[in-house]
């Protein structure tokens, strides 16, 4: 996928979540919710996470240096890695103390409409965010399932908005139900468990990511179809077999394919290097992300 989807969905996000923390922080002031401050936090944490989506993006353009030969596009997968665990620290573990306090010690809410009114506001705001997101992501999921799609996608940057925008979306669910609960029953227990139901979801989320994104940091090889096709590639022509493949994908839009191949006997020295630079170009036509090939041509000897 080119950047420019990821970064449309990822500039969505921040300007949603920024104005979404402050009018969460206001809110929080005037009512004293403890759903509204876990919210405004989770924003904030939501906002800060888009710069450095946006900021990994920029680095990873670096051109290659003799101690990076390969480039640094691996800096999107670190800078996702880092917003799983801000998501988990700043989001989680914030509105888990800040539920259990207001469980063991509830306070009354003061114009909780005004915390209402507000997170309806937000719930609008994120729901464009959400729909840009997937409105990207649909782009280049193709018939993959959203599981699968992010369990498999090499780029980071729309499964971890994808993520985030669910979880702002049922995190202001929870807020509401505790914020309408509290007032219904006049009890505010129900503002902190629903301050710490937010803090769960947002855990579960950031294990989801933080999984995932050391996955792809630690690095990944070509998906099983793609590398069935390029193998299929790479075994035609004058190449009789794959003797041994190995992928890794050294960024989000490039993979790095090491082969040894079993040609047919007796070529001359030009036709080997005509068969390599022909089964090269084969590759990068039907897989466009492999665009650092090395192959080596090899006596196959499983047949001999």
């Amino acid at each position: 996928m080119s950047a420019g989807g990821g970064t449309k969905a990822i500039i969505a996000a921040l300007v949603a979540n920024a104005g979404i923390a402050a009018a969460k922080f206001a809110g929080y002031l005037i009512t004293g919710s403890s759903s509204m401050l876990a919210e405004s936090v989770h924003s904030l944490a939501d906002t800060s996470n888009q710069g450095l989506l946006l900021l990994g993006q920029k680095t990873s353009q670096r051109k290659a240096t003799r101690t990076h030969p390969f480039g640094f596009g691996r800096d999107r997968y670190f800078y996702s890695f880092i917003v799983a665990l801000m998501l988990f620290t700043l989001g989680s573990v914030f509105a888990l103390w800040e539920g259990v306090h207001k469980i063991t010690e509830p306070e009354d809410l003061t114009s909780p409409l005004v915390a209402v009114g507000i997170l309806v506001v937000a719930i609008g705001l994120e729901c464009y965010s959400f729909y840009t997101a997937i409105q990207e992501s649909k782009k280049i999921k193709g018939d993959a399932g959203w599981w699968a799609f992010i369990r498999q996608a090499k780029t980071p940057e729309l499964p971890v908005v994808l993520l985030e925008d669910a979880g702002a979306l049922l995190g202001l669910i929870f807020a509401l139900a505790g914020v309408g609960l509290s007032v219904l029953t006049g009890d505010p227990v129900w503002d902190g468990i629903g301050t710490v139901t937010i803090g769960v979801l947002l855990g579960v989320i950031a294990i989801i990511l933080i999984i995932e994104m050391k996955s792809l940091l630690i690095g990944e090889g070509a998906t099983e179809s793609d590398l069935d096709v390029i193998v299929d590639e790479l075994a035609a022509g004058k190449v009789e077999r794959v003797i041994h493949i190995r992928t890794l994908y050294i960024g989000p839009d490039e993979m790095l394919v090491a082969a040894k191949l079993a040609l047919v006997p007796g070529l001359e020295t030009a036709d080997i290097a005509q068969a390599i630079d022909d089964a090269e170009a084969r590759v990068r036509a039907k897989v466009p992300t492999a665009k650092l090939i090395y192959l080596e041509p090899d006596l196959d000897r499983a047949l001999a």
